[in-house]
């Protein structure tokens, strides 16, 4: 039986160089069906929002009664593997994943598939075509397998400034959360803020030294390896070194009072996916809130690992975490190698708060516009509408066109901050100082308002996306009106460039207080 959503294109330039040794051992998560009945996002009630402070999200433990994989399915899966020759290394109930390891040969011949080594952008890697055949013991519960391909599935979202102007400026990050009037009297006390990094690493030194020169306390960062990637720095102040420490220096400087927790995961779709759910159903560190930097563009994902993965962040909205993803950093295309315009995922999930990009100046006047510096290749916002997710109905009256091909789908972004590397943020990168910027940076900063913003509530926002479409929210946001990201142009009200704009924390945790049943400030 063929895998719906399985089948996987041909790596675009990629040179076969021979089978993948039969002998050698790979591990893959087998992603297993939701239990029959309500799902997750039925938690949230019809309108997808309750009032702040009346919503009971549920806890880890009662998500994996209630929504986790059922006793039946994991005992056949473990059934299908003794038989088959292959060991369970690990498992997630709440995450309904199971994951197996093997020889090539035994997962060529129970998946009838071809594993192929290529060389690829100075890699080698294992890539598969065409799709995936399921056994009879897994037919009607098993909705993904993922690892199988190890092709890199997503890039980070960051861009450092190499193109001097005389206009251009750069800001310490807690100049712009002044900007964006974060609340005083809150620093993120309390909450447990989540980076997912797929690559590189930060180090210790590093961070001492940033957070010296802001005379602020070095965070301690509690760090998650996921399927035995780790902390490993690359020594690249031009690799993914710079993706992490954005986010760690961005987070940890906006939310000083934050648990900061890294879950380092493979840059591939079944890592990505691990990651996600390490970070959500994790009972130890229990993250409110997790900021992803990374994606690609909506095609270069197979049905099977878009539909896993957004179904991992509708997850975490019924689990109260709050996630925060980067748009992109190559306008309207989202860097697509036929110009088509797309989106990126998973910003384009309608579970996730999608965040692009602006160019915001300070002095002498303030002024902030679409950030698109696609002409001197130092990118652009990414936005548009998605040919994957249909418009959710917080979007409904809010003016999202159509996508190109007629979908009517998910307007991205939802909001957007500073990300333009001509105003972008210093930061220490590999023992350099350093300017960065991109939407990779919106996502922690963002994620660090969420976590002030909860510290003022005294409870988590979980899931914000449909809040922000409230008019009393949508009115606290500076509206960008100026600029374009070569597919789409700003202007009054949401639009695919910057959604509803900055945010004015003071103003939105003003109109949060002033909701419905919401916690006394």
């Amino acid at each position: 039986m063929e895998l719906t959503g399985s089948r996987r294109a041909p790596l675009p330039g990629a040179r076969d160089v021979g089978p993948w040794p039969e002998s050698d051992l790979l591990e893959a998560t087998i992603v297993l069906r939701r239990p029959p009945g309500p799902t997750p996002a039925t938690e949230l009630g019809a309108a997808g929002r309750p009032p702040v402070g009346s919503r009971r999200y549920l806890t880890r433990e009662e998500f994996r009664t209630r929504h986790g994989a059922l006793a039946a399915d994991r005992e056949r899966v473990a059934g299908f593997a003794q038989r088959a020759g292959f060991a369970v290394v690990g498992e997630s109930v709440g995450g309904r994943a199971v994951r197996l390891r093997g020889p090539t040969r035994r997962w060529s011949e129970e998946f009838a598939v071809r594993l192929r080594r290529v060389a690829w952008n100075a890699l080698e890697v294992r890539a598969r075509e065409g799709p995936i055949h399921l056994p009879r013991e897994l037919e009607g519960i098993v909705v993904a397998v993922l690892g199988l391909d190890n092709r890199p599935q997503a890039r980070p979202h960051r861009i450092r400034h190499r193109t001097e102007a005389p206009t251009d400026v750069a800001y310490d990050p807690p100049a712009v959360a002044a900007a964006y009037s974060f609340p005083p009297g809150s620093d993120g006390s309390g909450e447990a803020l989540a980076v997912l990094e797929l690559g590189g690493g930060f180090s210790a030194s590093d961070l001492r030294q940033f957070f010296a020169r802001l005379s602020l306390p070095t965070p301690t960062v509690t760090v998650v390896p996921v399927d035995g990637a780790s902390n490993s720095p690359t020594g690249s102040v031009d690799g993914p070194d710079g993706e992490v420490e954005l986010d760690l220096e961005i987070a940890g400087s906006l939310a000083p009072g934050a648990r900061l927790i890294a879950y380092f995961a493979p840059n591939t779709d079944e890592g990505f996916l691990d990651g996600v759910n390490a970070a959500i159903h994790d009972a130890t560190n229990r993250p409110s809130i997790l900021s992803i930097s990374w994606g690609g563009p909506e095609p270069s994902w197979t049905d099977q690992a878009r539909n896993a993965l957004n179904a991992a962040c509708e997850d975490a909205a019924a689990l109260g975490v709050t996630v925060l993803v980067a748009a992109g950093d190559a306008g309207a295309t989202d860097g697509s190698t036929n110009g088509a315009l797309t989106v990126d995922f998973p910003a384009s999930s309608p579970y996730v708060v999608a965040c692009g990009g602006t160019r915001l100046v300070l002095t002498p006047a303030r002024s902030e516009v679409v950030w698109n510096e696609l002409a001197i290749h130092e990118g652009a916002t990414g936005g548009g509408v998605s040919e994957s997710f249909a418009r959710p109905s917080f979007q409904s009256n809010v003016g999202v066109p159509a996508a190109p091909n007629g979908f009517v789908g998910r307007g991205v972004p939802d909001v957007a901050g500073d990300a333009d590397p001509a105003s972008g943020y210093h930061v220490v990168v590999d023992g350099q100082s350093i300017v960065l910027g991109g939407t990779s940076a919106v996502a922690p900063l963002w994620a660090a308002l969420v976590a002030r913003l909860n510290e003022a509530l005294g409870s988590p926002l979980g899931y914000l996306t449909p809040r922000l479409y409230d008019p009393a929210e949508t009115a606290t946001f500076t509206d960008i009106v100026s600029g374009n990201n070569d597919g789409y142009t700003a202007g009054p009200g949401w639009d695919a460039c910057t959604g509803w704009g900055s945010p004015n924390g003071m103003r939105l945790l003003a109109a949060l207080q002033s909701a419905p049943n919401a916690p006394s400030p």
